[in-house]
């Protein structure tokens, strides 16, 4: 049987980013509405992880011991990696620029070096080193604390929060059961975090509050459903779909460096759609981010691990 190309895999993983990269701007639309970030993430990662359910259960193939034991570690997942992580990150989203708020988030990469350092005693290397220093710098321009553009303190806040929810994501992820598949991961650990959300907002623990008119999107008025259906199905369902095909063809590290560009696609499209664009410094801090993370990356890259396997994990950051 013929092997899929690495040009298709590429592709995949370029579209996975793309469509991720559309979550910021699809739920400023509903936030701008009236809309409160929790509500929008429960209908993003509640819609998507229904629609996941049928290829999920498709792909465990009744070996229904292998989602049982990996029950506790769905639930984790789902409440740090999906619900912590775009709660913060939608947060964030209403205090900062799109683009800004996901260079914070990304900064999650970091803390999972750190964390593997501190926990782990895995001292990191030189190349990991200099791409975290990097990063360290690149947010130091991107807060832009003097300038004209200095940003809300409680958008930074929340959006290093979903940085942390991130490196959760990448840590869980990490060490999930090799037998339990990524689509059913994802799908079970929206589910939990759809549900845990829900479940605190009907307790009044978590703000829940949705408009159901009009929502200004790229400068028209159209119904909330389209950004609705556009977090659900077109930054949810379809970046997790062709994430986890693209990585199953390169494989979860190059699929995961390829993800980086889904902070370049962030930046434009919220240019293009919401006329948002950094001030130059912030940029610059952004290049250097981006290239502080690629640094860690490429360093993973270049040394393979024993713990690799062949069933890969989600390339997104937390559902942004």
């Amino acid at each position: 049987m013929r092997q899929p190309s690495a040009g298709l895999g590429l592709g995949l993983a370029l579209l996975s980013a793309v469509t991720f990269a559309t979550s910021g701007t699809f739920a400023r639309s509903l936030i701008d509405a009236g809309w409160s970030a929790e509500s929008a993430v429960i209908a993003r990662v509640g819609i998507a992880a229904l629609v996941l359910a049928i290829p999920a259960a498709l792909s465990l193939r009744g070996r229904w011991h292998v989602l049982r034991r990996n029950l506790a570690a769905i639930g984790v997942f789902g409440l740090l990696g999906v619900a912590t992580a775009q709660v913060c990150f939608f947060n964030a989203v209403r205090y900062l620029p799109v683009g800004v708020a996901l260079l914070l988030e990304y900064l999650g990469i970091i803390l999972v070096v750190v964390w593997m350092w501190l926990v782990h005693g895995q001292r990191p290397r030189r190349l990991t080193v200099a791409g975290s220093v990097a990063a360290l710098a690149g947010l130091v321009f991107v807060l832009d604390l003097n300038g004209a553009g200095r940003l809300d303190p409680v958008g930074v806040l929340w959006g290093l929060g979903a940085a942390v929810g991130l490196a959760g994501y990448f840590v869980l992820a990490g060490r999930v059961d090799e037998g339990l598949p990524s689509v059913a991961m994802a799908s079970g650990g929206m589910a939990v975090g759809a549900a845990v959300l829900l479940l605190f907002g009907v307790v009044g623990v978590l703000p829940l509050r949705a408009t159901f008119g009009e929502v200004t999107f790229a400068g028209q008025h159209t119904s909330w459903l389209v950004p609705i259906a556009g977090l659900s199905l077109v930054a949810a369902v379809v970046a997790y779909l062709a994430g986890i095909a693209g990585a199953r063809i390169l494989g979860a590290r190059l699929a995961s460096f390829v993800g980086l560009t889904e902070v370049m696609f962030a930046v434009l499209i919220a240019w293009l759609v919401l006329g948002e664009l950094p001030a130059v410094v912030q940029l610059l801090g952004g290049a250097l981010i981006v290239s502080g993370v690629a640094l860690v990356r490429i360093d993973e890259l270049r040394a393979p691990r024993a713990e690799d396997r062949p069933e890969p994990r989600p390339t997104e950051p937390a559902l942004p």
